[in-house]
């Protein structure tokens, strides 16, 4: 009887997912078609020109591996700061109505933390541009 109630329900669950195996089919065809379209089409002409450095202009005359200035990863916290800070506060300040109590004092222990990562910056000298 169970067997037979499964046999019954077994196209239905089918048809149910006959759409995302399309769209895995598709996407599945196109990455293929894109991947090796160039492998076919592609031109392979490669000349002293196409091989240089193109991105700074110049060829590299250092080490890739050479260390950077702590100002670096200074200038990358401070942008991390910032971009976390307004990627969560329009969410927060168009929801602001329905968040309550709880969402308005988590956002500002948010914004506090925030604002601790803003001050080590400034006292590590991040905002001063020498």
């Amino acid at each position: 009887m169970l067997a037979d109630l499964g046999r019954k329900h077994m196209p239905e669950l089918l048809r149910e997912y006959l759409p995302i195996v399309i769209f895995m089919a598709v996407a599945l065809g196109l990455s293929l078609a894109l991947i090796i379209a160039p492998i076919l089409i592609a031109i392979r002409n490669p000349d002293p020109e196409k091989l240089s450095a193109y991105e700074c202009g110049f060829n590299a005359f250092d080490d890739a591996r050479m260390k950077f200035d702590v100002r670096f990863y200074l200038v990358s916290i401070l942008f991390i700061i910032f971009d976390l800070e307004v990627a969560f506060l329009f969410p927060w300040a168009v929801t602001l109505g329905d968040n309550g109590v709880f969402g308005f004092w988590s956002m500002m222990i948010f914004l506090g933390v925030l604002t601790i990562g803003f001050i080590y910056e400034w006292r590590k000298g991040a905002l001063e541009w020498d």
